[in-house]
């Protein structure tokens, strides 16, 4: 357990957040916090899951994936976006 910041570029959102999670977070959890920051502040809730990937890739973290097992370096950027189930 340790204190892993990463950057959040939430779908439909302007801003990117310095987000803390923790080493042994899930994708699911990760969304979550990063959910906290965005989610109707500057975005609207959206229907679907949402789901956690590297910055500008189309890969899809699973969603019960530890951040320590996913290879993600310390202030990285992700991407959270709403996949329709």
């Amino acid at each position: 357990m340790a204190l892993f910041p990463l950057h959040s570029s939430f779908q439909a959102d302007f801003v990117v957040q310095l987000v803390p999670v923790d080493s042994e977070d899930t994708m699911d959890r990760v969304a979550e916090q990063c959910a906290h920051h965005s989610v109707n502040r500057r975005v609207r809730k959206q229907p679907g899951v949402m789901r956690v990937r590297r910055h500008r890739t189309e890969e899809l973290f699973p969603r019960d994936m530890k951040v320590s097992d996913s290879g993600l370096k310390p202030t990285e950027v992700i991407d959270i976006i709403y996949q329709q189930s």
